[in-house]
């Protein structure tokens, strides 16, 4: 057996000198330090491919640029349309705002303001919104499938963001339930108004994403916050040898059985995770636990 070893911490300490310290301590902390290893296994691993799934309201609460900064190690990028339409807003120029979670709600409502949990936003942000699609419309309508309609709104975006940085690097970038979410409410409203409607395969990138799985000689998967993301992924390495590196981080409980809770090792019965893979799931609030393993392997 190994000794635990107190954390101490030491003026002008580095993140990664803490998130070393944490390696020698118990419960969540160990976990963090051991996901900053795998992390750091799979980035300098030349012959692995790295899928990212991002869920969860991350763009609102800050995680924006982190995102940004990891899509340089990554090669698939797989998120919700929450988070791409909150990106979207921000490169138009509208803002998310320090708020309260326990200010009146009827009151919000009233004064126009949205609320996601701590964080505040103009419901006003859906009008720039809406003028963006109206005026590109016809251009967007026309991608056969959700990835270059993402890639299509990224080079169109005024502003940097997760949407134009995949659009520049040209990194593959998923989003199958599109349709819920403000982005895919604003495309419905050109169709209701008697455009015409769009051309775009929602299965099309089910073959992109499964081609990107069956070529990759090793797999490495980061999942935040897990749900259609997480499982998206997943279906895909079902067609190849499974993952050979895996990080989660989830609030989620096991015992429901839903996939953002479901451990990494579940994966293994399924083939999404090879048996003697290098995983771990770090139970943890993302907005904590990404931050601090990524400025750790940076």
């Amino acid at each position: 057996m190994e000794e635990i070893k107190h954390i101490k911490i030491e003026k002008d300490m580095k993140i990664s000198a803490l998130v070393n310290e944490m390696s020698e301590a118990g419960f969540g902390a160990k976990k963090i330090s051991e996901a900053s290893s795998i992390m750091k296994k799979m980035f300098e691993d030349k012959e692995c491919k790295v899928f990212l799934g991002v869920a969860g309201a991350m763009v609102p609460a800050g995680m924006k640029q982190i995102i940004i900064d990891m899509l340089e190690n990554i090669d698939i990028f797989v998120t919700t349309g929450a988070n791409l339409t909150h990106d979207l807003i921000e490169s138009l120029g509208e803002k998310h705002y320090m708020g309260n979670e326990f200010e009146d709600d009827e009151k919000l409502n009233k004064e126009g303001i949205d609320r996601i949990h701590n964080v505040f936003m103009k419901n006003s942000v859906y009008e720039k919104l809406e003028d963006f699609f109206k005026e590109n419309y016809e251009e967007l309508r026309k991608c056969n499938n959700i990835k270059d309609f993402l890639w299509k709104i990224g080079e169109l975006s005024p502003g940097d963001g997760i949407l134009k940085r995949c659009y520049e690097k040209k990194l593959p970038i998923f989003c199958p339930g599109i349709a819920d979410s403000g982005i895919g409410l604003m495309i419905w409203g050109r169709i209701a108004e008697g455009k015409e409607k769009t051309n775009i395969d929602v299965f099309a990138d089910m073959n992109n994403i499964i081609d990107f799985s069956w070529k990759a000689k090793k797999a490495g998967v980061i999942y935040v916050g897990g749900g259609l993301p997480k499982n998206f992924i997943q279906q895909s390495l079902q067609f190849s040898k499974g993952s050979d590196y895996g990080i989660q981080i989830t609030t989620d409980r096991i015992e429901p059985g839903g996939s953002s809770g479901a451990p990494l090792r579940e994966g293994i019965s399924w083939g999404k995770m090879k048996g003697n893979a290098n995983f771990v799931d770090v139970f943890c609030d993302a907005t904590i636990a990404l931050p601090l393993i990524y400025a750790s392997v940076k």
